[in-house]
């Protein structure tokens, strides 16, 4: 099967941050370290040589750059510092440019204008609804809902899950279809992808495989990173009307617990990325693109502005209180409309979809080995 040779890719990686591909010369050091690479799925090597030789058909194919946490090992031990972990880092970025059917990722990966512009038309775009739409405004007491009121939010909230739910499996359909190319014609049987349904299930929950890296702590990190997210998003979109109320309740109520929670473990983790990326000690956090720094700060000002709302109202502030509430706003919806369908969060749900992917591919063609065997 004839190959098509994209001689301008290497320079169109570069604008992800592949800016060291041509100091590689294919020693295979970085393969023979990484504790995540497999026969089946041999990286960092293959995916630089790819990208030397401007296959981008093989590129786009290639499950590997999901397959790598950046764990920085192959990095460090680069006999020429080509920094292969950040070229990877750099293929996500590209692939998840080219998974995007609406083409906005790819701008706000090549362009701070257009990830700073959006984030500001949506953040504003916040603003005019509360300006325009807002409840009378209580200064007697804190009488948010009264402010805000929680069914309209509500469905604010369901308007915008659905959006960004559409965005994100259009474009993980478009991933499907390019890493399940098959150049064999095996045929893959429907069956197996609900009997595989329990890995996707289990990776997409934990990252688990993040966990055979040499730090460990890294996954307990992105691990509890992920927990608190969810936590928190399962608090103020599905169980809002819990979360979101008037009432004062008790230290030990459910709500608090779990808001608690999930505040304290994104303030601390991202705050601990942050600290990391400044002081540049470790290999990963060397290197840092824009959108790195954007969703850092984004999502831990969502948290600390969270915190914040909730410091105010029991305080009884009330117009500290609603003003507030909406700078969070203004802060967590554009980080969530631009982040889950085009920038990092999307890659929670890339990493696990190519490892059940993977899975279905390989049982696909072991059962398809079995009667060539027997034969």
């Amino acid at each position: 099967m004839s190959t098509r040779v994209n001689p301008e890719l290497r320079h169109e990686l570069r604008e992800f941050g592949a800016e060291d591909v041509d100091a590689c010369f294919n020693c295979g050091n970085c393969t023979a370290v990484c504790p995540l690479s497999r026969d089946s799925t041999v990286f960092p090597r293959k995916i630089i040589r790819y990208l030397q030789l401007g296959l981008k058909d093989k590129l786009l194919q290639s499950p590997e750059p999901w397959l790598c946490y950046y764990c920085g090992e192959c990095s460090e031990t680069c006999p020429r510092q080509a920094n292969p972990g950040e070229l990877m880092m750099a293929m996500r970025r590209y692939l998840t440019s080219q998974y995007d059917w609406t083409g906005l990722s790819k701008r706000l990966y090549l362009s701070k204008a257009w990830e700073i512009g959006m984030l500001l038309v949506v953040g504003l775009f916040i603003a005019a609804l509360f300006y325009f739409l807002h409840g009378p405004m209580v200064t007697e007491r804190v009488e948010l809902n009264t402010f805000a009121p929680v069914v309209w939010v509500e469905l604010g909230d369901w308007i915008m899950a659905g959006i960004l739910s559409f965005l994100l499996l259009s474009n993980a359909y478009r991933m499907y279809r390019f890493v399940m190319r098959d150049e064999d014609g095996i045929r893959i049987p429907p069956a197996l992808y609900i009997q595989e349904l329990t890995t996707l299930i289990v990776h997409g929950l934990t990252q688990k495989r993040w966990s055979e890296c040499e730090t460990p702590t890294r996954w307990v990190k992105h691990l509890l990173l992920v927990f608190g997210y969810v936590t928190m998003f399962l608090l103020v979109v599905v169980f809002l009307r819990w979360f979101q109320t008037d009432e004062i309740h008790p230290l030990w109520h459910p709500t608090r617990v779990l808001g608690y929670f999930a505040t304290a473990v994104l303030l601390y983790v991202t705050a601990d990325a942050i600290v990391s990326r400044l002081r540049k000690r470790e290999e990963i956090h060397k290197h840092s693109h824009p959108t790195d720094w954007m969703f850092l700060i984004l999502l831990f000002l969502t948290a600390l502005t969270g915190i914040v709302v909730h410091i105010l109202r029991l305080g009884g502030f009330p117009l500290s209180t609603y003003y507030m509430y909406v700078i969070h706003l203004m802060i967590a919806v554009p980080m969530l409309v631009i982040e889950v369908p085009f920038g990092k969060w999307a890659h929670l749900a890339y990493r696990p979809l190519v490892i059940y992917l993977m899975r279905v591919k390989e049982r696909a063609h072991e059962a398809a080995a079995v009667p060539a065997v027997a034969a």
